[in-house]
């Protein structure tokens, strides 16, 4: 390359690093308020869709695990002959009623459940909207490890949502409602009925992203896989301590619960463990 070329080049880039040190607070205080503002477009727009679609969504997904026909319990209960357990798991949600007490409640309610469905289903949006913010101020190399984060975080999460919809609220619908005090009706409110839903799903969600979470406390270097297995078994009754707060008091229900979170943190001590060669690698 010519000597002029060069330093051309070399202007060039100082130019732009230049600008970029320069960019002010306010521009990305300004940059971020454009990032929210579509992310909150795309949560109001899916919220608007199952607003409109309401009865489809309130029927078939928000209430789907008060059903008797839910797919979740005829699968628990095959599962159960499978294993040959006698129809251990074989059950279904007792019957009940929701109620309305407030005034203009069940058109709030039915509010706020679109934009929960909204916010779920724009997630991948939602979170590429916030890599989009951070992306620019990582290292050449940072973005070169972190490729396809959003993809595998959405993913996560999904599976998350996903599991604490097929497989936490039905167990933990049968036994709250099924739970009952003498002389006391147990007829909840349609708003408790969301807050317990949103309970279900999202907490899993956000457990679900483990090991990504992992991944990066390791890079950093505050996470190692050999701490990891030092503390397998404190983190076994960790996770089921968590299995146990997650979901109704019942030994069958809190090991199919707890299983999937111990493969998370099996697996999060193999991504520990590359991560942690990472940060070795940078330490070099």
């Amino acid at each position: 390359m010519p000597l002029d070329q060069m330093d051309v080049d070399q202007i060039e880039n100082g130019k732009a690093s230049k600008e970029e040190k320069e960019m002010s607070f306010l521009d990305h205080l300004e940059e971020l308020r454009w990032h929210v503002i579509r992310s909150l477009v795309a949560i109001v727009t899916m919220g608007i869709i199952f607003f409109i679609f309401k009865d489809w969504y309130f029927n078939t997904v928000f209430l789907g695990p008060t059903q008797k026909d839910f797919a979740s319990y005829e699968f628990f209960c095959r599962a159960s002959e499978w294993l040959h357990i006698s129809g251990a798991l074989c059950f279904e949600p007792p019957p009940f009623q929701l109620q309305a007490t407030g005034f203009a409640e069940q058109f709030i309610m039915a509010i706020k459940a679109a934009f929960v469905g909204g916010f779920v289903a724009a997630f991948p949006y939602v979170f590429y909207e916030i890599w989009m913010f951070v992306l620019p101020g990582l290292y050449p190399n940072e973005r070169k490890v972190t490729r396809g984060v959003v993809i595998i975080c959405t993913t996560l999460f999904a599976l998350g949502v996903l599991f604490g919809y097929f497989v936490i609220a039905p167990f933990a619908i049968k036994f709250l409602m099924g739970y009952t005090i003498p002389g006391v009706a147990n007829i909840p409110t349609i708003s408790s009925f969301i807050l317990y839903m949103l309970m279900f799903t999202m907490p899993a969600g956000l457990i679900f992203e483990l090991p990504v979470v992992v991944y990066f406390l390791s890079k950093l270097g505050l996470v190692t896989a050999k701490g990891m297995r030092q503390y397998r078994r404190h983190s076994i009754i960790g996770i089921l301590a968590l299995a146990a707060i997650l979901t109704p008091p019942d030994v069958v229900t809190q090991f199919l619960i707890g299983i999937p979170l111990y493969i998370l943190y099996e697996l999060s001590i193999g991504i520990a463990k590359r991560g942690e060669k990472e940060y070795q690698k940078g330490l070099e």
